[in-house]
């Protein structure tokens, strides 16, 4: 059975910073792993910036530090993502 997913406003914003738009239909395990590719691209992209010298190491953290707070829905976890379906309780997943 394919179901719906309501998600919540704070995650929709959050991933329409980095250009995804889910349907109703979009699991929140797609969407994890399509920005978690994208961090992934970023941070070996900084890295190749850093060994052929364009960042410069003293700069390194702050750019990996500032890369983490752009993708801050990585460490929020799945279940948080949509609201809970009607009849459902939250805190029963919650242990």
């Amino acid at each position: 059975m394919i179901r719906d997913f309501v998600y919540e406003p704070a995650v929709l914003e959050a991933l329409s910073v980095h250009g995804l738009s889910p349907l109703p239909r979009t699991s929140p395990a797609f969407l994890r792993e399509a920005v978690s590719d994208l961090y992934r691209y970023e941070i070996r992209a900084l890295r190749t910036a850093l060994l052929a010298g364009r960042v410069q190491r003293a700069q390194y953290v702050d750019h990996v530090l500032a890369l983490r707070k752009k993708y801050w829905l990585l460490s929020v976890p799945l279940q948080l993502w949509t609201r809970p379906e009607p009849g459902t309780d939250p805190q029963a997943d919650i242990r």
